[in-house]
């Protein structure tokens, strides 16, 4: 599924290709993700001495109103930020199955590659190679990088951007999260949301979803590969 397939013309000026990590370089059904959610939960337990579902629901809303949880904890307790990525980040990455059909495609991709991510360094680099696409990227812009400042702070964005010369009319981002391509649609990027399959398992909170047939969005897909390798083709025969 996907909505607006890119031709050669829509994406000529794109010389920088930016992704999110977490569901969005792997599809949701993998549930990678729910190891970090639950070890986040269980510091936010351990931390403030509450029960595991009182815990819970505050993770869920620092998440909410803070971008991330680590910002949550952060700004209201003055955690170490390190240790907490430390933590949440020991996870078992074979859940994740070699994806080669997407690596194919992020190496044809004309420029430079980036994975623009919430989480650390290492989680990056750790899912990108049980992915096998690690070496198709140029840099990692994480959380540290953003000095803890998580997407979708309009600062976060600026400081991807000079870090990397780049030039938003000349960049298109990948995201599963309708709210963090809001900033880069307002600094001209491409934005294309990357949803589960046939929108037919379990999308997080809902309020994560929000907007996701908005403005902000150029081009909706289920099926990442498909969507790159469709516009590589067009490119190729119009070329």
């Amino acid at each position: 599924m996907s909505k607006n397939l890119p031709n050669r013309d829509d994406f000529q000026p794109i010389t920088n290709w930016v992704f999110d990590l977490d569901n969005t370089l792997y599809p949701r059904h993998t549930n990678l993700f729910s190891q970090v959610d639950q070890k986040m939960t269980a510091y936010v337990s351990e931390l403030l001495s509450l029960p595991r579902d009182e815990a819970r629901k505050l993770q869920k809303a620092y998440y909410r109103d803070h971008g991330t949880t680590l910002n949550g904890l952060i700004q209201k307790h003055g955690i170490d930020p390190n240790a907490f990525l430390e933590r949440v980040h020991d996870i078992d990455y074979s859940w994740l199955d070699p994806n080669p059909e997407l690596g194919e495609a992020i190496q044809a991709l004309p420029g430079r590659k980036f994975i623009f991510t919430n989480g650390s360094v290492r989680h990056a680099e750790n899912t990108a190679t049980a992915l096998g696409i690690l070496d198709h990227f140029d840099e990692i812009f994480d959380i540290i990088a953003a000095d803890f400042t998580p997407k979708p702070a309009a600062e976060t964005y600026d400081r991807f951007l000079e870090k990397h010369q780049i030039d938003g009319a000349g960049a298109v981002m990948f995201e599963d999260l309708p709210r963090n391509l809001s900033v880069p649609k307002s600094l001209g990027m491409r934005t294309v949301l990357v949803v589960p399959h046939n929108l037919d398992e379990a999308m997080g909170e809902d309020w994560e979803h929000i907007g996701s047939d908005g403005a902000q969005i150029d081009y909706v897909t289920d099926d990442l590969a498909g969507f790159l390798r469709h516009y590589l083709e067009n490119a190729d025969s119009a070329g």
